[in-house]
Order: structure tokens, then sequence, then C-alpha cells
């Protein structure tokens, strides 16, 4: 089954202080390249969740975000940061020794400095669990996605491997034709120079013309490539770089047909041929 290496994922996970999001993007390259951009709070864990990506992933470039929206609601508990308390009663210390006659500071003005109170921290390992858990998420329908497009792609690429074997087919079909036409106006031109040629000779040299212009081969090793293309689609693995492979070797017997051709049909099925090549290269760019 192929998978694209195209998609789109997002997932919300709710925590105590507020919800974390993934967004998860991927693209096609040649070998699987990701890049994570996570809160300060959670970049230790960047390690774990490479790694839980890359035994999802085998190809494509993935552009991982990681966000944490916390809450502004009265009700999330505050609580007093004691090095910011001992702190302040130094410096409202000192002022009062140089300044006996200033006001003390009131408790509403005193909740304005900065740093007086905090919002608790979340513990670390089970924010990371949770941002593991949402990772998770994202990556199965990121996985459901890059399929859907995959299934697309297959269909595809079977509907263009079928149209390429009945255009080998059909050169196939009519190249005794082109062989006798080509035996045929070799002898118009020799009886247009009213000259006798030795039969002997002539044949002999008929058959070097004859397997000059021959496209056996290339019929035959385009069938194989198809037979092979085709089993490759069936494989539960990444296939794309092979698949492209394919192609180079679709192109190859492709301009080698062009340039035997002796006859419009198969110039024109040679052409046919590179046209279907080259709607499935495009697609196969995005195969895993």
């Amino acid at each position: 089954m192929i998978q694209s290496m195209t998609g789109f994922a997002r997932s919300e996970t709710e925590i105590p202080s507020g919800v974390l999001v993934w967004e998860l993007r991927t693209v096609n390259h040649r070998y699987l390249d990701m890049v994570f951009r996570l809160p300060e709070s959670l970049r230790s864990a960047e390690a774990d969740f490479r790694a839980r990506a890359e035994a999802r992933l085998r190809r494509g470039r993935l552009d991982a975000a990681l966000r944490l929206e916390r809450r502004e609601d009265a009700s999330q508990s505050l609580e007093v940061d004691p090095d910011a308390v001992e702190n302040l009663v130094a410096v409202m210390s000192a002022l009062g020794d140089r300044l006996p006659a200033a006001r003390s500071p009131s408790l509403g003005e005193l909740m304005q400095w900065p740093g007086l109170l905090r919002r608790p921290e979340a513990d670390p390992g089970a924010l990371s669990a949770s941002a593991m858990a949402g990772l998770d998420e994202a990556l199965n329908a990121l996985c459901r996605h890059r399929a859907r497009e995959g299934e697309r792609i297959e269909e595809m690429l079977r509907s263009r491997c079928k149209a390429l074997a009945d255009e080998v087919a059909g050169v196939r079909q009519h190249l005794p034709e082109v062989q006798k036409g080509i035996r045929e106006k070799y002898r118009q031109r020799l009886a247009q120079l009213d000259v006798e040629a030795d039969p002997a000779r002539l044949e002999q040299e008929l058959a070097f013309v004859a397997q000059k212009m021959d496209v056996d081969e290339e019929l035959d090793r385009l069938e194989s490539h198809l037979a092979e293309f085709t089993d490759v689609l069936g494989r539960d693995e990444a296939v794309g770089r092979r698949l492209d492979f394919l192609m180079q070797e679709f192109n190859r017997e492709a301009n080698t047909l062009a340039s035997k051709s002796q006859d419009v049909r198969t110039t024109n099925a040679s052409v046919e041929m590179k046209v279907l090549m080259e709607q499935m290269r495009e697609q196969i760019q995005n195969a895993e």
C-alpha cells in the first residue's frame, strides 16, 4: 500500500493548566527530515518525540509544532514565590532605613510586584506524557491522511500501467506488418534503380536492416518493467524510490523505441508512452 508524503494533522490534549496543541505537516523529501518546534518546558523531550515520529514515518519532511495554550480564567490557582518574597522584604527593609517617613505599600500593590505571584508549574513527567499522547493522536491522523492520498496515487498509477501495457501490446501486434512494410519499401527503392541485385545479398541486407529496426527487446523489457512495477505497488514498505528508478528504465526503453520507429503508429505509441510516464513520475514524487 503506497503512502503519500504529503499530509496534515492536528491534535489537542487537555491538561490542568491549558491545552497542548500539536500541528504536523509533511511534504515530499528524498529522506526522512524532521523539524520540531517545542515550548522551552518540553525541549528535553524532543529526542523521545523524534523517535516516536521516526517509528511511524519513512520518508518526507515533517514540520512538527507544539504549543501550550494556557487558560486565563480566574479560577486557576496561584502561588507565592518564596524567593521573590525574600527579595522584596530585603528591598523594603533597605528603603525603610533610608526613607523612614515613606508609606508602606498596600497588599494590592504588593500583588503587582513582578514575580511575587506565579502559576504552579506542571509536573515535567506528566506534561511530557500528555504531549506524547497528543503526538500519537496527531501521528495517527497524519498517517490516515497520507494513506488516503496514497490510495489515490496508487489508483492513478495502476490505471496508467494498464494504459502503458495496452500501448506495448498495440505496438507488438502490428510489428510484423511494420517489418513487412520495411522490406517492401527497400525492394521498391531497389527496383527504382533498375539494377539486378544478388538475391542472397539482398536478403542479407534486408535482414540486417530488420534487425537494426527491431524493437522486440524494448517491448520485452517494457513488459518486464511493468510487471515489476505492479509487484512493487503491492509491497508494504516505502516504495517511492524504487518506483522512481523503474520510471527511469521506462523512459530509456520508450526513447529507444522512438529512435527505432519506422512508422507513424509506433512513433505515436512511443509519444503516448512518454506522456503516461510523465504523469506517473509526477505522482511518484509524492510517494513515500
